[in-house]
């Protein structure tokens, strides 16, 4: 999200001279021995997945606030700072009219556009290159290009995937077996090996990549034909799914439902390099739809209703989190942080599908028409473009009338964030076996 002058944190007392345009020396060593001190901790207490992660999504963050900044530049409008995180500042740099630099609180980041808004004061020096007086296309392109920035980013790790690791299909590949204390697990006694391909079940093909394990999920003691390529191929195996109840597995407690006891994988089907970009689109396509369903369903009245029932109740948020997908359940930046640390176990493949839908999530979220998100700037820029009429001044939209508004829906996405810590903290999410 853009952040203005009057959005930006608020200047907080100098710990030390202003920038000069060859930074500190000092406060980079000092900025360096903390990262250096963080990393050490992280990799001694088994953090380092973590620790990797969070670096990640500050990463995709600064990226969203660089396509402000270039297109802001590009426009001739003046940036006065492009900061990474909240509060004191830790070390920064001048270039220019711009100041870049760290901040202590690595909660996300800002870039400090003059002119955001109609309400901000301005030196009647910079009014030419503020924001709101930039054509109405340039400040839907500034506005906008955060999400676009994830829709790109979402686009070229999808390309990196299926160059990588080919096609996604709606079938599984068994990655191992796994070992239960004192029982074969299903898989075991169906003579399931590493590298196998389920294919059907019941002589049916998967309609979607979760078919496969909806299914299992739900067919505790319950015999199934399964359809498995193996060596090229095809073979029947009969499989009857065992509860997970009472069932520890590296030290992970299995919930009632229905599973095989295998780890596995979406499987793949080789592309050459023109088709890659096709199968790119249609990952993203693909990933964007769920995420709006998914969007769509958590904000639904039955969607709330399950999160206040999830926060309210124990055991109903330990089956939402051994069940991803099974009841909508917000994530915090903790979760996404845990789910990519999982991901990072669980394979590169499985990092890049979950960094992709993560981009798509913030690109489609921070352009709803709502303050202070970026679709709020671009609804107002439009809504001022729509009441200017020919041959008189540029309207004006009165943006104070929109803070009551802006009030509610931020108090609304506290809860909701709070919500989300909450369940992160209490019941993680864990990605499925």
């Amino acid at each position: 999200m853009t952040l203005t002058e009057k959005e930006a944190p608020p200047a907080e007392p100098s710990l030390g001279p202003d920038p000069s345009p060859g930074g500190n020396p000092v406060r980079v060593v000092q900025l360096l021995a903390v990262v250096a001190l963080i990393t050490l901790l992280a990799i001694v207490t088994g953090k380092g997945d973590l620790l990797l992660f969070i670096a990640i999504l500050v990463a995709i963050v600064m990226l969203h606030e660089l396509g402000h900044f270039v297109t802001a530049k590009r426009a001739g409008m003046k940036v006065t700072e492009y900061f990474v995180g909240f509060g004191p500042r830790l070390w920064s740099v001048r270039r220019g009219e711009t100041e870049y630099g760290v901040k202590a609180i690595p909660a996300g980041g800002y870039v400090r556009i003059t002119g955001f808004t109609s309400v901000e004061e301005v030196d009647p020096e910079d009014e030419a290159r503020a924001y709101r007086q930039q054509p109405f296309h340039q400040r839907i392109i500034v506005a906008s290009a955060g999400s676009a920035m994830h829709f790109l980013i979402a686009f070229v790790l999808a390309v990196i995937l299926v160059v990588s690791f080919g096609r996604a299909t709606n079938n599984y590949t068994v990655g191992s077996v796994e070992h239960w204390p004192g029982v074969q697990t299903p898989a075991a006694l169906a003579g399931l090996k590493a590298g196998d391909t389920i294919v059907s079940i019941d002589g049916k093909s998967f309609s979607s990549p979760t078919t496969m394990t909806n299914i299992i999920k739900r067919s505790t003691g319950t015999s199934l034909q399964l359809g498995v390529e193996r060596d090229g191929k095809l073979i029947h195996l009969t499989a009857t799914p065992a509860s997970g109840k009472g069932v520890t597995v590296d030290g992970e407690k299995l919930a009632d439902r229905g599973y095989l006891g295998v780890e596995i994988k979406q499987a793949t089907a080789g592309v050459g390099p023109l088709a890659s970009v096709g199968d790119s689109f249609s990952t993203m396509w693909q990933a964007t739809t769920a995420e709006v369903a998914g969007i769509g369903q958590i904000f639904s009245p039955h969607g709330l209703s399950s999160v206040f029932h999830q926060v309210t109740n124990s055991k109903a948020a330990a089956s939402a989190a051994d069940n991803p997908g099974s009841a909508p359940r917000p994530v915090s930046i903790l979760g996404i942080a845990n789910l990519g640390a999982q991901s990072e176990q669980a394979g590169i493949a499985s990092v890049l599908m979950l960094l992709i839908a993560i981009n798509i999530v913030f690109g489609i979220l921070n352009m709803l028409p709502m303050i202070p998100l970026d679709g709020g700037h671009v609804a107002v820029a439009a809504y001022e473009w729509i009441r200017t009429k020919k041959g008189q001044p540029y309207y004006r939209a009165d943006i104070t009338k929109l803070f009551p508004v802006a009030a509610l829906f931020i108090a609304f996405l506290a809860v909701f964030v709070f919500a989300g810590i909450y369940l992160d903290i209490t019941h993680p999410l864990q990605i499925p076996h």
